[in-house]
């Protein structure tokens, strides 16, 4: 009898433990926030996030308002929905709120990086260095001189100039990625002319071919990163880790002419940590997919919104040419295209906007911290809630505020000039009354901050300023809507379509 008391009681302890962890007798304590665990155990809400995440935290919104703690795949999220209140997240100290926790198991699944403690400080030391300030000027120069390679290899042959016809997405993506990617990892090595022509070549054949793996990679990415793959899937997600980590070696990076000082930089950085040459080749992948997975997908979009806003298309051209004027150059038969620089870039508060609402209307991170200890969060309304220790706390900005009509009105239109004051300045944006820090969040915000950003808006703002300047542009069909956003990519970076836009270009010049 003693023995089979001994049993039960082992195995209710066991179902109790089991329970336990699936999240059964979480209870909502009086000063946390709403507590929503779904029906499922474990689960929760993980297949309804899954499925479209906005659309799940649009409803758990009308039902807990500004702040509400769900059940996710095993581990509790509390959403903080209220913009005001965005600094008291932000502004935590890491000792309170860690953003690497969530970073660290991402980064080793998706690129089979192994992070190490210094990887943040690393990657923010080098872009401080050479994406900012006069580092900025360099890779600016860099980014479109590969521009140029890439849209105009073929300018001078002969005067006749086809109409050509691609899907839009593919070709902003494309162009964008490849000179993105020869701007920071380098060119095929050439000396003397024939030599540097051979160069260029390889460069355009290399970069095409690795374009082709990178979003067959990139197709995989939402599902690698939720571990959802299926078998063939993640044998495939697992061939293109080896090819981007050969290609992306140490070893070949070394034999490049022209390679970024941020990639150079970074590299010796681990390497003086002691890092394994293999694990820095896969680091290198890690770094291609940060500064190349968003860039292309935001050009497409700005570009089809001036081509859909036919009064967007004009103020921004009018810009450019303004520009170009002004720094004493002009597009005309015959001559050098023409070189824009990082000062350039700096005199154009229409097309900034035009950028800045592009971003507003298709950029969709997450921001994620775990909760290293109870933090005691008070809201911009004085509510105060306890965070408990081991859950995480998540901002959305694209529904938070981005989208937030009080804040935006008609937030589902694009205005060129939303970002302007009628004088040309910047203007403020305002809830309840109060003036907001935090009104449009594409790149993050705080200790997480994409460190890339200003060279992320050049690749961007370069890309375009060529293509108005000696591209005519058309829709195949002009009557086509602007597609819906791919919902399987909510949190991660800057949204792509559920499918592509044809369209038709040729060289004016």
């Amino acid at each position: 009898m003693a023995f089979w008391m001994a049993v039960l009681c082992a195995l209710l302890a066991s179902i109790l433990g089991g329970l336990y962890l699936l999240g059964a007798f979480r209870r909502r304590r009086p000063t946390e926030p709403p507590l929503d665990k779904g029906h499922i155990p474990w689960l929760g809400y993980a297949l309804d996030f899954r499925k479209n995440s906005a659309e799940f935290l649009k409803k758990m919104q009308r039902q807990h308002r500004d702040i509400f703690t769900v059940l996710i795949g095993g581990y509790y999220f509390t959403f903080l929905m209220d913009p005001l209140s965005f600094g008291a997240i932000v502004k935590a100290p890491r000792a309170k709120l860690d953003f690497e926790a969530f970073a660290v198991e991402l980064v080793t699944r998706v690129f089979g990086y192994h992070p190490c403690k210094s990887d943040h400080k690393i990657i923010q030391v080098s872009s401080t260095k050479h994406l900012m300030g006069d580092g900025l000027v360099v890779m600016t120069q860099a980014m479109m001189e590969n521009l140029q390679t890439l849209m105009f290899h073929n300018r001078d042959l002969g005067e006749e100039r086809p109409w050509q016809q691609d899907g839009l997405f593919h070709y902003s993506y494309n162009i964008v990625f490849r000179a993105g990617y020869l701007a920071l990892f380098g060119n095929e090595p050439g000396t003397g002319t024939p030599s540097e022509e051979q160069a260029k070549e390889r460069d355009l054949i290399q970069s095409e071919e690795l374009f082709n793996e990178f979003r067959k990679y990139d197709c995989l990415f939402p599902r690698l990163a939720y571990a959802v793959l299926p078998p063939r899937d993640k044998m495939e997600a697992e061939r293109l880790k080896r090819l981007f980590w050969k290609v992306l070696s140490v070893k070949n990076c070394r034999e490049k002419d022209n390679i970024s000082g941020w990639i150079n930089d970074q590299e010796q950085f681990l390497a003086e940590l002691g890092v394994p040459e293999y694990m820095r080749d896969r680091f290198m992948f890690l770094l291609l997919w940060a500064a190349q997975g968003n860039t292309g997908p935001s050009s497409f979009w700005l570009l089809l919104y001036l081509m859909k806003h036919p009064e967007a298309m004009q103020a921004v051209r009018e810009e450019v040419d303004k520009v170009l004027a002004e720094a004493g150059q002009e597009v005309k038969p015959g001559s050098p295209v023409v070189n824009i620089t990082r000062d350039m870039l700096m005199k154009t508060p229409v097309l900034d906007s035009a950028v800045e609402e592009t971003l507003r209307l298709t950029a969709a991170p997450i921001l994620i911290r775990a909760v290293v200890e109870d933090l005691n969060l008070k809201m911009a309304n004085g509510r105060e809630y306890v965070l408990r220790k081991g859950d995480r706390v998540a901002l959305f900005p694209y529904i938070a505020v981005q989208t937030d009509p009080e804040v935006h009105p008609e937030p589902h239109t694009f205005k060129y000039n939303r970002f302007l004051n009628q004088d040309g300045t910047k203007k403020d944006f305002y809830k309840n009354g109060k003036k907001l820090k935090y009104f449009n969040m594409p790149w993050g915000a705080g200790t997480s901050i994409c460190p890339g950003r200003f060279f992320a808006v050049n690749e961007i703002k370069l890309f375009v300023f060529l293509m108005l300047s000696y591209y005519d542009l058309e829709l195949v069909n002009k009557k086509e809507e602007i597609p819906p956003i791919d919902v399987s990519r909510w949190g991660f970076g800057s949204m792509q379509p559920s499918h592509d836009v044809q369209f038709k270009y040729r060289l004016r010049i």
